[in-house]
């Protein structure tokens, strides 16, 4: 067997003190994440506030009214028949217990009784929640309880609660309640998946270990910036799907290449510095592309999409450190008993350093055929990515909420029975006397406009804070508050009606705000930042390659392959989404278009990932060229002997991605499908196929650095040199 050598690069160095140091390394990696998760919990994490100001115009009224008063949060009661109308004795004891169970209710003021609707089989019990309209979901539990006491007490009524605080708190718990199912099915899935690709429970368990505690340990770091940056609601489940996804990645990336040494001949300590050395490097080359990539939403502007820069950051961050130092040091521990524990009949079968028969016919026939090979790949990629020209954003409401919640239940009766009341838009004046003789004949030229329009409907009411300088006038839209009638509804509010009315009153401000301008205003925000992200990712992306692999077209490639991977998930979500082709399958019920949240946040994550497989992937074929192999012969044993951990990798992500596919929120589906389509087809057909095909038609121009680029630093470091021959050491590869 070779002895150990030692290797300069900075994953190499961390390798070699973690395993000289295991005790150090892996009893401070345990305390490490035992305090964070400690403090988080000490210190709690704060939310992103769902009552902000946002960005535009909106966000300016948001502002004038927090100023002008302090409104409650406003809660409505439906009460519905079928058969019974209002002024029936029946009907109208059903609302006087509704007003009386719920004035008795904790927190519960200003109870009234509201509109009839039209065919006199719906009314409406509205009442407000006490204190502070940010935190009203901490009070609203005794309201809800009562309503709920309310329809047990009239089975022959439809009795439900809706208002911005009870949806939240629905959405709140769904969330909760999805994360809690994604973190049950993904761990043993996972762990399933593990012990499939190495056969043993020892090897299996560490990079879940790793990748769990990585998570917990991200849990809790990010509850001390949450207090400065506070976090989305969602962030929790990206954490755990990132988390899982590289944390997974880099194990297996240094667990395989550790074994796949043994095998060859290398001894204990010459086997994990090889790893360490080169998939090491891999892994710290990822990590920071992945981060980069994640940094780039800190420019959105919006402070959840920073919140999920952070906690992306903060778990890739932790896992890679974990990777580099606790994965040696537990290593050079455990030896050659990582095998231990073997599952009968999963053990592997695979020779040649993991090398597979399908993956070696796929690549032995792509590099006979690059040309074609590529040709055929880089179409079928266009073609999967077609439909992303047509996508729609969809922006989440009640209407794309799990019908199965109550909220969601009473939303949708409410909107039938009193169109655009459930989800009203907002005008807000602001002028030195709202009472003046001026203001109020604007105001009332603003309500015959706007019913003239077809678009608003009654009851349009006005409310004027103490000073009468503020007032704040409801209009019920046309549309659920999140389609294409309530943004049409709102234009026709912001370019036609208010600035020929209230606007044009000397001395006044005015302006629309609500849940349907709040999110116009966000998505076009979104919009306008995009292409900074995009620009800001790409950029940084390619820095990183260029100075990792010395090769300014490796670098380019990179790039490309990863925007096919990206658009290829696009067209797919289109698909599945917004033309309803996966409906029935994934059980949901908008198929307007796709969450907002979700191509920016693909694009960061995806380009990210993607560039795991790559890095690792090219680094082998480098490593394989720098020892003398011939160009091709560098391609087709890069490929094949990473086939087996990438495609092991690849089949973990799309397992965990897939269960957030089958969760009840529609921005989960969304979120898994993507990602677990962009997986699949990145370790498939981009790095199964084009990949070997474009670097064969290339061949050593791949390598290509200009002259005036030279100076850039050299990180490769040493590479192990060539095993001699040795007796095989009975390990799995």
């Amino acid at each position: 067997m070779t002895r150990a050598r030692h290797h300069s690069n900075l994953a190499a160095r961390m390798g070699r003190w973690s395993a000289a140091h295991w005790k150090t390394a892996t009893f401070g990696w345990l305390a490490l994440v035992v305090a964070a998760f400690a403090v988080g919990g000490i210190v709690g994490t704060r939310t992103v506030d769902p009552n902000a100001s946002g960005p535009g115009e909106s966000g300016s009224m948001n502002r004038i009214l927090d100023a002008g008063f302090k409104q409650p949060a406003g809660e409505s009661v439906l009460i519905q028949s079928r058969t019974i109308r209002a002024g029936s004795p029946a009907f109208d004891a059903a609302v006087r217990d509704v007003v009386a169970r719920v004035s008795k209710a904790q927190a519960v003021r200003n109870v009234r009784t509201g509109e009839v609707s039209k065919d006199g089989r719906s009314a409406l019990v509205e009442f407000d929640i006490s204190g502070d309209k940010t935190t009203a979901g901490d009070r609203i539990d005794p309201a809800l309880k009562t309503v709920a006491a309310a329809q047990k007490a009239h089975p022959a009524f439809f009795i439900g609660e809706f208002g911005e605080t009870s949806a939240a708190k629905a959405v709140d718990t769904a969330f909760a309640n999805d994360l809690a199912s994604a973190g049950a099915i993904s761990v043993p899935l996972t762990l399933l998946i593990l012990v499939v690709a190495f056969g043993a429970l020892v090897a299996a368990g560490i990079p879940l270990l790793l990748a769990l505690t990585a998570v917990f340990a991200t849990f809790g770091l990010i509850a001390l910036p949450s207090h400065v940056l506070p976090i989305a609601q969602e962030a929790p489940a990206v954490v755990l799907l990132v988390g899982l996804a590289v944390g997974v990645d880099y194990s297996m990336f240094y667990l395989r290449r550790e074994r796949e040494e043994r095998a060859a001949g290398r001894s204990e300590r010459a086997a994990l510095e090889a790893a360490a050395a080169t998939s090491g490097r891999s892994v710290l080359i990822s990590g920071l592309t992945v981060m980069v990539a994640m940094a780039g939403m800190f420019l959105t502007g919006d402070a959840g999409f920073a919140s999920f820069g952070l906690a992306t950051m903060v778990v890739v961050a932790v896992a890679m450190l974990g990777s580099l130092t606790v994965l040696p040091a537990l290593l050079s521990k455990l030896g050659d008993r990582v095998d231990r524990l073997r599952v009968p009949l999963v053990g592997r079968r695979r020779g040649n350093g993991g090398e597979g028969r399908v993956w070696s016919a796929v690549v032995d026939r792509v590099l006979r055929r690059p040309l074609l090979s590529a040709v055929v790949a880089g179409g079928l990629l266009v073609a999967l990515a077609a439909p992303a020209l047509q996508m729609r954003m969809a922006t989440p409401g009640p209407d794309t909420f799990p019908k199965s919640l109550d909220a969601v239940k009473t939303y949708d009766r409410m909107q039938q029975a009193f169109p655009g009341t459930a989800l009203p838009a907002s005008v807000v004046v602001s002028a030195p006397n709202v009472k003046s003789p001026a203001v109020r004949g604007a105001i009332a030229d603003f309500r015959r406009k706007a019913l003239a329009t077809g678009r608003i409907f009654e009851p349009i009411t006005v409310t004027t804070n103490a000073d009468a300088t503020v007032a704040d006038i409801s209009v019920p839209i046309a549309g659920t508050g999140t389609d294409a009638a309530s943004n049409a509804s709102l234009a026709v509010l912001r370019d036609e009606v208010v600035p020929t009315t209230i606007g044009a009153v000397p001395n006044a401000e005015a302006g629309v705000t609500g849940l349907t301008a709040a999110w116009k205003d966000q998505q076009d925000q979104m919009s306008s930042k995009l292409p900074l992200v995009v620009g800001f990712v790409l950029v940084f992306a390619f820095g990183l390659m260029l100075v990792a692999f010395r090769s300014i077209v490796v670098a380019i490639k990179a790039i490309v392959l990863n925007l096919l991977s990206v658009a290829a998930a696009y067209g797919l979500l289109v698909l599945v989404f917004q033309d309803g082709v996966g409906k029935g399958l994934l059980g949901f019920g908008s198929t307007a278009g796709i969450d907002p949240v979700v191509p920016m946040l693909l694009f960061v994550i995806l380009f990210g990932l993607s560039m795991d497989y790559h890095v690792f992937i090219v680094s082998r074929i480098r490593e394989s060229f720098q020892r003398g192999a011939s160009m091709d012969d560098a391609i087709s044993e890069g490929i094949k002997s990473t086939a087996g951990v990438v495609t092991s990798a690849a089949i973990v992500m799309v397992g965990v991605f897939s269960i957030f596919a089958t969760l009840s929120m529609l921005m989960f589906k969304q979120f898994g499908v993507g990602l677990a389509a962009a997986i699949l087809i990145d370790a498939t057909l981009v790095r199964g196929v084009l990949l070997p095909a474009t670097m064969k038609l290339l061949g050593e121009r791949n390598w290509y650095l200009p002259r005036w680029l030279e100076w850039l630093p050299h990180i490769e470091g040493e590479e192990p040199p060539p095993a001699p021959e040795a007796p095989a050491v009975p390990v799995s590869a």
